[in-house]
């Protein structure tokens, strides 16, 4: 996934061999992202002050952005947490492939069984270099049923497998978001530790070029495991997403950012990486944290397999 494409951008049907057109230029422009309608809504059992720098400096970052942008935040060791749009609904593009690879450790601790070299090969391409064909052959492999009964064990209720092969329009939202970050990041019965550690440690070597997003700001010192998916569409224009666990500094926090109505796929990333570095920000003054991971790569548009709009 690191080829670029033109403004016309160029999407593989994830069941054909020919490629079809989608039109991005004739969307319709995205409007401010309607603050009054929404609010961000931060909240701590232990640290009230820092919920309320939170939900003002997350708020600031938003000022005046356009599309619509869902916000999760949690932070284990101040018991806060941070939602805006919590429930509203994103094509998911590349952020489901943590969900594919999820499923598949999840049906292999069933039959308690190790992954093939086949499979976890798939597994480091999809996850690490966000490679399409690699994922299409697990969630054939998988079948759309034992994603649902994974979704079922790990609650994430509101997510809906994408039709027809079609794992790029999964509908997904931040809190079900937060929630596959919380079974990746905390000991539960639904993934082994095993299974966890594995997620982690290839969501920590995602490619240089695909670091951005919830990472941006990140203090040094931080472990950092990222997924970031983008699509563009000929109905709300790119759909740009991030999700991210980090560590370090007193710190166990996950952030999920999912935003649609981007012009471009720059704009979303700016857009992401603006709340990102409001959060890092506020849990670790700059003080306390003299390095802040900047990425170095523009990020690079590519496409994810859906069906022509």
């Amino acid at each position: 996934m690191t080829h670029r494409i033109s403004r016309r951008a160029r999407i593989l049907s994830a069941g054909a061999a020919a490629a079809v057109l989608v039109p991005v230029a004739g969307v319709a422009a995205a409007t401010p992202a309607a603050a009054a309608a929404a609010q961000v809504k931060c909240t701590s059992s232990a640290q009230p002050a820092l919920a309320k720098k939170l939900t003002k400096d997350i708020t600031a970052a938003l000022k005046n952005r356009k599309g619509t942008i869902a916000v999760g935040f949690h932070d284990k060791a101040t018991k806060t947490t941070c939602t805006l749009r919590g429930s509203t609904a994103f094509d998911s593009a590349s952020v489901v492939k943590v969900t594919v690879l999820a499923t598949l450790l999840w049906d292999a601790k069933k039959t308690n069984r190790y992954l093939t070299t086949r499979e976890s090969n798939l597994a480091t391409a999809m996850i690490t270099r966000s490679d399409n064909d690699a994922t299409s052959a697990l969630w054939r492999q998988l079948g759309v049923s034992k994603i649902k009964k994974f979704l079922a064990a790990a609650k994430m209720t509101k997510t809906v497998p994408g039709s027809g092969g079609y794992w790029g329009l999964t509908r997904i939202n931040v809190t079900d978001e937060q929630k596959l970050l919380a079974l990746i990041t905390g000991k539960n019965a639904v993934l082994s530790d095993n299974a966890r550690a594995y997620i982690s440690k290839l969501m920590g070597k995602v490619v240089r070029d695909q670091r951005w997003g919830t990472p941006a700001g990140a203090p040094s010192g931080t472990s950092i495991a990222v997924k970031n998916g983008w699509l563009p569409r000929a109905t709300h224009g790119w759909r740009v997403h991030s999700i991210g666990a980090f560590k370090g500094r007193g710190h166990d926090y996950t952030i999920s950012v999912l935003t649609h109505g981007n012009s471009n796929m720059n704009y979303g990333v700016d857009t992401i990486q603006r709340v990102s570095k409001a959060i890092h920000k506020d849990l670790t003054p700059i003080s306390q944290a003299p390095t802040r991971f900047a990425p170095t790569e523009t990020p690079k548009e590519a496409a994810v397999p859906v069906p022509q709009s």
